[in-house]
């Protein structure tokens, strides 16, 4: 194939048509084409870490004195300046690689300070003409030392200025920020790491040239993101060291927080490298719509400058919040894959290097900027030794110096004869011939015998460094220490060797299998055997499992027992009220805690106020499974057994018509085996077999249960299983004309065996023989032992050890008690 070409326009008009090979044509064009793109634009360089445009960026900022210490320019300055003298690619580039420079979750250590809107993970920043921007105290250090000869200078697209041809980069500034770039047929992408971890491997390999990699991996273990976050997995991390290609896997730092009493949430702080919270938000949703995520109700982004970032996602009641987290590692981007591709330019060829490698070129570059550095000032110390010198001789015989130059014709035949009489060099005579006369005075000659002699010193430590290998390198790092000491922070990513992570604070894993292997997450709750407790102090919770709640025969430190529910993780319980309501409770919304000692532990439990809602004067009695039957007692003497045909479609209804006035004092799960107890006022104690009461629908109004006397009230209902030797009855007698809180009256411990059954709706009989003062109960208690007596806080109170008589007096009680409960062994 050919194509045409046109001849310039001269006498001859024939047309010419020269053969070209279109294949070699295209060969050639596009092979130039790609090394601009690769050597001129895409891929940073080894020594600074920079592309051509970031470079010029700074190296124009600096020409512009936009120093930390100064006020910000407008972007759009800065951009005209870049273009118009060093890069004529179009402002867009420009500005974008500024903009990156300046975005502290882009870079480990930002370059350029930015004010205004520099864009985030999920905006891109404001236009050029409403941001400001100036050097960081970073960029000073990569621009240091320009003017001393320390790299080489390029002319400019248009051959009208030059440009340095790299930075002297005084940090490792390519693996500190990392880099990113596509050029033709190859691309880069390289990972951010700490700066005191960087260097700290940097002085290592100086002090050691012959270390091997897993020698410079101890002190840079992995990557360091500007986002934080976990990183999973070491393997790709030291494939890429090694090779210059790997990959590793990044996860989100989440906590579990109780949002409320009775919601969970996965509250995300730290997301995965340059991944914003609205995409993490928009994925979550799709799969959620999609029906890949399970177990989330809501999602909150409350991300603030105050507080940083801020994700809660809500969890619905019943869902394992680590088999949630799993899903949301595989269907959202709070799991991400990083690769690893470490190709940047050595000598101006492209080059995948591993991180020994890395580390060589920089120190190399670094090694040479130090040793142009010091030649340039040992020679600007001696050029200035040289002028001092023939200043001195000058001096000295200033008179003749004058005379002479006085009586020459001009300055050329002065300049000579001064190198004549005095055995000057041209330099040094004409630095007298411009001397002016101030300079002649006798304190000017002691100045510079001082400076004589410090230029001398100065130039013996540089001809020092410069002849010793050792000391050029000891200069390379210590300066490197000093940039560590000044901008080096801790690590925020951590590492993780296993992909297995860490359980999530505030849950409980599975337990492993027997073979030692882990055990798979279920995403829901297991329907496991619990016990529901609550305290006498109003606190709720779950138990973790359905291990026996033993105390190992020592006293529970704090709190007792009013209800201990045997049920399971996913069931149903009631809460019954003084006004003879039943509320439904979901046991998965209450806080599971794991028994301390063997036994549950209500520090952690939620205040059962969270879960129920009271009227103006009722209170909470109890709770029941509603599997089961259970038996209420009322204040004036009426029992009832409730079947368990409760409504499904209501979460509250009433279990016990009551009487005006009439209230719920008791309740208790009752079989026809077990004994139903009333204990009153007056200290009366009835005890009749549970089979004696027929159960009854959820409207009725229940029996007779005791026979009370005038003015007397029940102040105590429960069940006994019958039989039990370890039962027992705690009764509290106080006298109605002591003042509030002068005594707490008399205590005494009975062994419920020796009450003997009464039939149904008789008088009982008696429990507590008062003591003089003392004329009613006003605390009581039968059931499993040993009892648990406890203050209106939860404070334990010690109880009498022996038992009384049936009709005995009781003990005088050193310390008011407010609450009794029973032994954390629940009866069955």
């Amino acid at each position: 194939m050919a194509r045409r070409q046109a001849t310039p326009p001269d006498t001859d008009y024939t047309e010419k048509i020269i053969d070209i090979d279109v294949t070699s044509e295209m060969e050639g064009s596009f092979l130039e084409y790609a090394y601009s793109v690769i050597y001129s634009r895409a891929l940073p360089d080894a020594r600074d870490g920079l592309k051509p445009v970031q470079r010029r960026i700074l190296y124009m900022m600096t020409d512009m004195g936009l120093r930390p210490d100064r006020g910000h320019v407008k972007s759009a300055r800065v951009v005209g300046e870049v273009m118009g003298k060093l890069h004529p690619h179009g402002d867009a580039a420009i500005y974008d690689a500024m903009v990156r420079m300046a975005q502290n979750f882009s870079l480990r250590l930002p370059l350029i300070d930015g004010h205004g809107n520099f864009g985030s993970l999920d905006d891109g920043p404001a236009a050029a003409r409403y941001t400001e921007a100036r050097l960081a105290a970073a960029a000073l250090t990569m621009t240091d030392h320009l003017g001393e000869d320390v790299v080489d200078f390029v002319p400019n697209y248009d051959n009208q200025l030059t440009q340095p041809e790299v930075l002297p980069a005084a940090f490792p500034n390519l693996l500190v920020n990392g880099a990113t770039g596509i050029a033709v047929g190859m691309a880069t992408n390289m990972a951010p790491h700490n700066l005191g971890e960087v260097i700290a491997a940097a002085r290592h390999l100086i002090d050691n040239p012959d270390a091997t990699l897993e020698d410079v991996m101890r002190f840079v273990p992995g990557p360091d993101l500007p986002s934080g976050g976990k990183i999973v997995g070491l393997d790709g991390i030291r494939d890429a060291y090694a090779t210059g290609r790997g990959s590793f896997k990044t996860r989100a730092t989440v906590e579990v927080e109780q949002l409320s009493a009775r919601r969970t949430g996965l509250v995300v702080t730290e997301l995965p490298y340059m991944v914003g919270p609205e995409k993490v938000i928009e994925k979550i949703k799709d799969a959620v719509t999609a029906k890949k995520l399970q177990g989330i109700s809501d999602i909150v982004d409350l991300t603030d400058r105050t507080h940083g970032l801020r994700l809660v996602i809500e969890l619905k009641n019943g869902f394992n919040p680590n088999a949630v987290l799993a899903q949301l590692y595989r269907y959202s981007p709070m799991e991400d894959s990083f690769g690893i591709n470490n190709v940047t330019l050595v000598d101006g060829q492209p080059r995948t290097l591993g991180l020994l490698e890395l580390l060589q070129v920089y120190i190399s570059h670094r090694i040479s900027v130090v040793r142009r550095r010091t030649a340039y000032r040992l020679g600007k110390k001696k050029d200035r030794l040289h002028l001092v010198e023939g200043l001195l001789i000058a001096i000295v015989d200033i008179d003749e110096v004058i005379q002479i130059i006085r009586s020459s014709d001009e300055a050329a035949a002065a300049r000579e004869r001064l190198m004549a009489i005095y055995d000057l060099t041209e330099i040094q005579a004409n630095y007298i011939l411009e001397l002016r006369l101030r300079q002649l005075t006798k304190y000017s000659r002691i100045e510079l015998e001082k400076e004589q002699e410090e230029l001398r010193r100065e130039i013996a430590e540089l001809e020092e460094i410069l002849g010793s290998e050792e000391k050029l390198r000891g200069l390379v790092s210590d300066e490197l220490a000093a940039i560590s000491e000044q901008f080096a922070t801790p690590r925020r990513t951590v590492l993780l060797e296993s992909e297995a992570s860490a359980p999530l604070k505030g849950t409980v894993m599975p337990t492993p299998a027997g073979n030692g292997a882990k055990a798979p997450l279920a995403l829901e709750i297991a329907d496991d055997p619990c016990w529901v407790i609550l305290s006498t102090s109003g606190q709720l919770a779950r138990t973790t499992g359905q291990e026996p709640m033993s105390d190992g025969g020592q006293r529970v430190k704090h709190d007792a027992f009013t209800s201990v529910v045997a049920t399971t993780a996913r069931a149903e319980i009631g809460a019954l009220t003084s006004a003879g309501r039943m509320l439904r409770l979901q046991v998965v919304d209450m806080p599971a805690l794991p028994p301390t000692n063997g036994i549950p532990n209500l520090a952690g439990g939620v205040a059962v106020k969270e879960f129920i809602t009271l009227e103006r004067g009722e209170s909470l009695v109890g709770l029941v499974p509603l599997d089961k039957s259970f038996a209420i007692g009322t204040a004036q003497g009426v029992v009832k057994r409730v079947v368990p045909d409760y409504p499904l479609n209501r979460d509250d209804w009433e279990a016990i018509t009551l009487k005006p006035k009439d209230s719920v004092v008791g309740l208790a799960a009752a079989d026809d085996a077990d004994e139903l107890v009333f204990i009153t006022r007056q200290a009366q104690l009835l005890r009749f077999a549970a089979s004696g009461v027929r159960p009854q629908g959820r409207l009725a109004g229940g029996v007779a249960g005791i026979k009370l006397g005038a003015d007397d009230a029940v102040l105590f209902f429960g069940a006994v299983r019958g039989a039990d030797p370890a039962a027992v009855v705690v009764t509290i007698a106080a006298g109605s004309e002591a003042l509030p809180g002068t005594t707490p009256g008399s205590v005494k411990v009975t062994e419920f065996a020796e009450y003997p059954a009464k039939g149904r709706a008789t008088g009982g009989v008696r429990c507590h023989r008062f003591l003089k003062g003392e004329d009613h109960l006003v605390l009581a208690w039968a059931g499993r032992g040993p009892a648990r007596a406890v203050s209106a806080t939860g404070v334990a109170r010690a109880l009498p050890t022996e038992h009384g008589r049936r009709d005995g007096s009781g003990v005088a009680l050193s310390q008011p008690v407010e609450a009794i409960g029973p032994n954390p062994v629940p009866e069955g």
